[in-house]
């Protein structure tokens, strides 16, 4: 099963894919958030010429679990894309996704400016990995 995940953002939007077995997340180039909501036709077309059964949104939880502005914005980011594409949408706790790719990021020895270019997509996924190792079905 192809999944798309998406990690909004206020400027870009990050995003991954999975391999068709579900085993493997892709970070795939940031959109750039557009107003009008542009963004959301390119999340559609991606996902269908992918052939994307599912997508994954990023939730930003705070420490403590609960929500504020930025979870507020998240959900309304998925419902949008829900609209957009007609494909199922589930949100899914980012919390420490981005900063755990800066740190990745930083090992691999990136540059500030590619780092700010691939961030956002190098979150999406660790977020899309996460949850296709949660949901991989045990090995014989």
């Amino acid at each position: 099963m192809m999944v798309l995940a998406l990690d909004p953002g206020s400027r870009r939007v990050g995003v991954a894919l999975s391999d068709a077995g579900g085993s493997f997340a892709f970070a795939q180039p940031a959109l750039e958030v557009v107003a009008g909501g542009g963004h959301f036709a390119a999340v559609a077309r991606l996902a269908l010429e992918r052939r994307v059964e599912r997508i994954l949104v990023g939730l930003p939880l705070r420490l403590d679990g609960g929500e504020g502005p930025a979870a507020k914005a998240a959900r309304e980011f998925a419902a949008a894309v829900e609209r957009a594409t007609g494909l199922p949408v589930e949100l899914v706790d980012e919390r420490f996704t981005t900063a755990q790719a800066h740190r990745e990021l930083i090992a691999a020895g990136r540059r500030r400016k590619e780092r700010r270019a691939t961030v956002d997509s190098a979150a999406a996924a660790l977020l899309l990995e996460a949850w296709l190792a949660a949901h991989r079905e045990p090995g014989p």
